[in-house]
């Protein structure tokens, strides 16, 4: 495979994920970033069930990832005064194995990059399908010729917009934002979720990540623009009890912040010729609780199809889709806002009482893990 040339974009968990497999099998592989460096830290990631342990083993990062595991911590609901009003287990938030977002990507890159291409702030601005490839032009470099391109760059995917038409026709906005912030501050304990009708906050520790789920209509802002989304921020949780003026104060400080729409990816096809796309960028839906094992699965089955079909990215790219499609089902359904920001006193009383009734806890316990194990993998 060493003559197929393969551009990845995004360097998060997805790309660096593909590129690990693609190089085993013999491939040249570019992974691009619009991002000038790895982004550290992030929300807590999670692996559940035999499906993804057999990936993590298969890449040989099992271990490693078990070392730097978070622990999956249980979860306090309070009220303004602090009082617990119910406990949401590490199990159901954390999975089987519980790893900062950072700290993956981190892993991923160290074991790729000495292997391949990285490069970092820089994006694609044009794909053209030729005889020979893809011809793609950059922001920065000069422009390339490659034999294949993936799309691993997120719900929001450039590769999608270029390739496939615009965002608008591919994700649905589902009324809530969330926003994750790296306050630096004590909080000097575990984290603790904190609720008022359409808003959520979340905090806790000595190296405190602040997060934030509300509902609202679509904003218009600068996702690359710290202050911007600090703003938002600071007027949504306006008047917000309990400790919030406090996490506020620690925000108004902060240099780390994410701010995003609740989404989901609705699209017929997860490839257009030689471009295809993994992760959030085909089926993503966010706060879903399944966004990296799809992603670390999706990499492993489209590399593998790849090197069996011998680089003929027809064959490969339909059987990725026939196996990949049914497992991402879960992507297409549920919705995260109203669960953890509840519209009102009644619902947030329902939302409480699910994590107090063991029967109701173990159901979707087990939904969970049906859902993580949905998909036979082969041995490429």
């Amino acid at each position: 495979m060493r003559n197929v040339n393969v551009l990845i974009s995004g360097a998060s968990i997805g790309g660096p994920a593909l590129a690990h497999w693609l190089i085993r099998y013999g491939f040249k592989v570019t992974v691009v970033e619009k991002a000038g460096t790895l982004r550290e830290g992030g929300q807590a990631v999670d692996f559940k069930g035999e499906t993804h342990e057999s990936v993590l083993t298969r890449m040989g990062i099992l271990d490693d990832v078990r070392r730097l595991q978070t622990g999956g911590a249980d979860q306090e609901i309070v009220d303004a005064n602090g009082r617990v009003l119910a406990v949401i287990p590490g199990e159901f938030t954390g999975g089987d194995l519980e790893i900062r977002r950072g700290d993956l990507s981190r892993l991923l890159y160290e074991r790729t990059a000495p292997h391949c291409e990285y490069v970092f702030g820089d994006s694609i601005t044009s794909l053209t399908e030729t005889p020979a490839g893809v011809h793609v032009t950059f922001e920065r470099a000069a422009p390339r010729t490659f034999d294949l391109v993936v799309g691993a760059d997120g719900i929001h995917s450039n590769v999608r917009r270029l390739a496939f038409g615009p965002e608008a026709d591919f994700v649905k906005f589902l009324g809530h934002y969330y926003a994750l912030v790296e306050l630096g501050a004590d909080f000097g304990q575990s984290a603790t979720m904190y609720n008022e009708p359409g808003r959520m906050v979340t905090v806790g520790g000595t190296k405190a990540t602040a997060f934030f789920v509300f509902a609202s209509d679509p904003l218009e802002y600068d996702r690359y623009d710290a202050e911007q989304q600090k703003a938002i921020l600071a007027r949504r949780y306006e008047g917000m009890g309990w400790r919030t003026p406090e996490v506020m104060k620690a925000v108004s400080q902060a240099e780390d912040v994410y701010l995003d729409s609740l989404s989901q990816v609705r699209i017929d096809r997860y490839s257009a010729g030689r471009v295809a796309l993994l992760g959030d960028a085909a089926y993503g839906n966010t706060l879903g609780g399944f966004g990296t094992g799809l992603a670390m699965v999706g990499a492993y089955v489209l590399a593998g199809e790849l090197a069996a079909a011998n680089g003929d990215h027809r064959a490969a790219f339909a059987e990725y889709e026939r196996q990949m499609r049914p497992y991402a089902k879960i992507a297409e359904n549920g919705n995260a806002g109203p669960f953890l920001a509840p519209g009102g006193g009644a619902k947030m009383l329902l939302r409480n009482w699910t994590f107090k009734s063991k029967f109701l806890l173990g159901i979707m316990m087990k939904l969970t893990d049906k859902y993580a194990t949905h998909i036979e993998l082969k041995s490429y």
